[in-house]
């Protein structure tokens, strides 16, 4: 039988594993990626944070709860009502101080702005911990962050961890992308460290 040569993309070999990139294109509405609960749960086997938690991009709950069940006073919020926390613009420039640390996955397009607007309005000596794609690592735009306020730690996620469109995790199977926890600790000057669980 007569080898037939391979024609499609790489939109079919993510159809074919029933995986998902994320494609720029393809994105859903507002960014809305939920959190696989299991990645919130090897966060806090990795640090400890100190209340309260801000959750600035809670969608419905996914990292809030996790948080919550591990003892934490947590305040949920997100710009849109997804009948979870309270309704508020993380980015406004109204919002200029939380006492506490910061845990959140936020939509990936703004995700520079919400590290850079975390660490301004937060104490010294706090944590920022944002879930993203550890292509978030790239890009000259983000090395004038990275020298200046560089993460404290980067916790790689040897496994693929799922971020499911608009919280559906009923039809997600599998991910194409790499997620990492990034930690800031505002203050920090030091190199940043770089270390692998799960």
């Amino acid at each position: 039988m007569k080898n037939k040569d391979w024609t499609g993309g790489s939109a079919s070999v993510f159809k074919g594993i029933s995986a998902s990139n994320h494609a720029d294109g393809d994105r859903v509405a507002q960014d809305y990626y939920a959190t696989e609960p299991k990645a919130t749960e090897w966060l806090l086997k990795l640090e400890h944070f100190d209340g309260p938690i801000l959750e600035p991009a809670c969608g419905e709950g996914h990292i809030a709860e996790v948080l919550t069940r591990g003892g934490y006073s947590v305040i949920s919020r997100d710009i849109i009502d997804r009948g979870y926390g309270e309704v508020a613009d993380f980015l406004a420039i109204d919002n200029v101080e939380w006492s506490g640390d910061i845990i959140t996955n936020p939509p990936y397009a703004f995700a520079q702005a919400f590290v850079e607007k975390a660490l301004a309005i937060i104490p010294t000596g706090h944590k920022v911990a944002m879930f993203l794609k550890l292509t978030f690592l790239e890009g000259k735009a983000r090395k004038h962050l990275f020298q200046t306020q560089p993460p404290a730690r980067v916790w790689v996620s040897s496994s693929r961890l799922l971020c499911a469109p608009n919280g559906d995790f009923a039809n997600i199977k599998g991910s194409a992308v790499a997620y990492a926890w990034f930690v800031w600790e505002k203050g920090y000057h030091g190199d940043t460290i770089i270390k692998w669980f799960n």
